[in-house]
């Protein structure tokens, strides 16, 4: 599988990576999935210390012991479980980042993070202490590079404007191409990574799309609009190729993208991810079918 450049690291991405929120907490089952990743030539893999309690990390962990030194390993901190597990609080304080992180390499069993994101966030946080903690720690040797997981335009901006991050990652499909206007050429200008998720919009640009359309609609997207979308761009482009393919190549079309996030639930899943990322590149003719008929959007608020 072909790797692209993280960013300004010396980090070489699978241009798909495993999701691994969704891989569930029956360990026998999550590491076949990984394990599958594994043999498809993924080498990234992302995960959160939110996921399961923390108990994502442990599995992933303990799946990828053997093959630490060849895998990219990622995960996030900023949302702390309360003492009864009853939910969770934002917090992204220095003090707190530097705690977790510790608590994240122990269920890791690794000495290090390739991958440190921070897992959300808003404008009114301490952004001068997160960057002072993520650069203590790369200092320290506790992370090799660090990123932001988010889609809001004045969080992304800060970063970019004050820190060395490496990567954002954001929610991105045919569906949702609100990065387009500003995130995605801002990050490519100053050479930071997009590494993408949500790439197949809860299953509605895969084979089953239909099947997947809701009275709720998607994002800008209302049901009607999603059933006369949706068959439109089957019709124009998967005529010789599964809609899997098309989903996952649009993102990679893209020069701001080094790896696209996709989450399985089994090992076939990954299997059909794998293939789709190893098909044919969209033409720029494909790129500008999808864009006349889906829609751009914008960001509308955290301006």
């Amino acid at each position: 599988m072909k790797k692209r450049k993280l960013g300004n690291s010396d980090l070489w991405v699978t241009e798909l990576s495993l999701g691994c929120m969704s891989i569930g907490t029956e360990e026998k089952a999550a590491r076949e999935i990984i394990e599958t990743a594994l043999d498809e030539g993924i080498n990234y893999f992302d995960t959160a210390d939110l996921y399961d309690f923390g108990e994502n990390e442990k599995i992933v962990g303990t799946a990828l012991k053997e093959v630490r030194d060849k895998v990219v390993i990622a995960t996030k901190v900023g949302n702390r479980w309360k003492s009864d597990k009853s939910g969770w609080s934002w917090d992204p304080s220095k003090s707190y980042i530097k705690e977790a992180v510790k608590q994240s390499l122990k269920r890791l069993g690794t000495d290090y993070i390739d991958l440190y994101q921070l897992h959300g966030g808003t404008i009114e946080d301490p952004v001068d202490d997160v960057i002072e903690a993520f650069e203590e720690l790369k200092a320290e040797g506790f992370i090799h590079y660090y990123g932001i997981s988010s889609i809001r335009p004045n969080v992304i901006r800060e970063f970019v404007k004050k820190s060395h991050l490496v990567s954002v990652m954001m929610q991105y499909s045919i569906l949702d191409r609100r990065p387009e206007e500003e995130a995605l050429p801002l990050l490519h200008e100053h050479g930071i990574s997009v590494v993408t998720r949500g790439p197949l919009a809860k299953g509605l640009l895969s084979d089953k799309m239909l099947e997947k359309v809701s009275h709720k609609g998607y994002q800008d997207y209302s049901e009607q609009e999603l059933l006369e979308v949706l068959p439109t761009l089957a019709d124009r482009l998967a005529s010789d190729r599964s809609f899997t393919e098309i989903a996952l190549q649009y993102n990679l079309a893209h020069p701001a993208v080094a790896s696209v996030i996709a989450g399985a639930s089994s090992p076939e899943q990954v299997r059909i991810n794998a293939k789709s990322i190893r098909s044919q590149p969209l033409t720029q003719q494909e790129v500008t079918i999808i864009k006349e008929i889906s829609k751009a959007g914008r960001y509308k608020e955290h301006r």
